[in-house]
């Protein structure tokens, strides 16, 4: 098992886009178990109501771990879409 700390850098917080694109990328690594911990609870990382449910704003903090083959890649991936800073739509 890996661990990963992670902070919550988008603006509105992860609703259901970034959620969406957050689930994208745990649905590559098949063979790996997420788990999404915060003050609010925890998230398996394979029910996007599960996550919406954690109401994740800028600023919070989580610790996202990852069991599994590739596990250190697919932490590091999903941690990623976790911190990114969306901006839907792109601006032009």
């Amino acid at each position: 098992m890996v661990e990963r700390r992670i902070t919550v850098r988008n603006r509105a917080g992860i609703h259901c886009r970034p959620s969406s694109v957050i689930m994208t990328a745990a649905d590559q690594f098949p063979e790996v178990e997420f788990k999404l911990i915060t003050e609010n609870g925890s998230s398996s990382m394979h029910s996007i109501l599960e996550l919406l449910a954690l109401g994740l704003q800028q600023g919070d903090e989580a610790t996202l771990q990852a069991t599994g083959k590739n596990e250190q890649e697919a932490c590091d991936t999903v941690a990623a879409a976790l911190e990114k800073e969306y901006d839907f739509p792109p601006k032009n």
